[in-house]
């Protein structure tokens, strides 16, 4: 009886270690999405949406500072809702995606805040510029995906960024030099 049951403890000690153990996730590129926003003369908020999304996210719930990202976008797929501004957003003077395909945030620090949230400070590199830049990071989702079924993970982040700090200073100040940057993305355990 005293083997079954230290067996049984061993077990169940095993598996709870391998719950614990961080868990890296692949970017699902239709679920992930960079959403960036400015002020436009002061008289509206456009939005651009960048897609092809492609990364990691490593979550280790038990030690979550221990966490990483590392995630891409593509610069080809702006989507600015006007087709010559999205036409401008690919050329030289602003992102010049012929050059810069992809614009890249690699995390170097996870700080828990409670309550689901955390400050992501990483390298952001946008047209060949690298900075660091803080997000305020929430854990939307942890689970069971009820369709791959396989483990899956989503987060919401938002940082305000300078684009000239990044080399696109086009109609700056008129054309509003921050840019709010979103972004939502959804992962599926590998």
């Amino acid at each position: 009886m005293n083997k079954r049951l230290s067996a049984v403890l061993l077990s169940a000690l095993f598996s709870v270690s391998a719950f614990a153990a961080p868990t890296s996730y692949s970017v699902d590129p239709t679920h992930t999405f960079a959403v960036a926003s400015w002020s436009h003369f002061g008289f509206s908020t456009p939005t651009a949406v960048f897609a092809g999304a492609e990364g990691t996210i490593t979550y280790d719930a038990e030690k979550p500072a221990q966490s990483d990202i590392a995630i891409s976008v593509s610069i080809e797929t702006v989507d600015t809702f006007v087709d010559k501004l999205t036409e401008e957003f690919l050329g030289e003077e602003w992102f010049d995606a012929a050059t810069y395909p992809k614009a890249t945030f690699v995390s170097t620090k996870v700080v828990p805040k409670g309550d689901n949230k955390f400050a992501v400070t990483g390298d952001l590199t946008i047209k060949g510029t690298t900075k660091t830049v803080t997000m305020d990071a929430t854990l939307n989702g942890m689970g069971e995906h009820p369709m791959s079924k396989k483990q899956a993970i989503g987060f919401d982040a938002e940082t305000v960024i300078k684009r000239s700090d990044f080399g696109i200073d086009q109609y700056v100040p008129y054309v509003g030099d921050e840019i709010t940057l979103r972004l939502t993305t959804e992962a599926q355990a590998k």
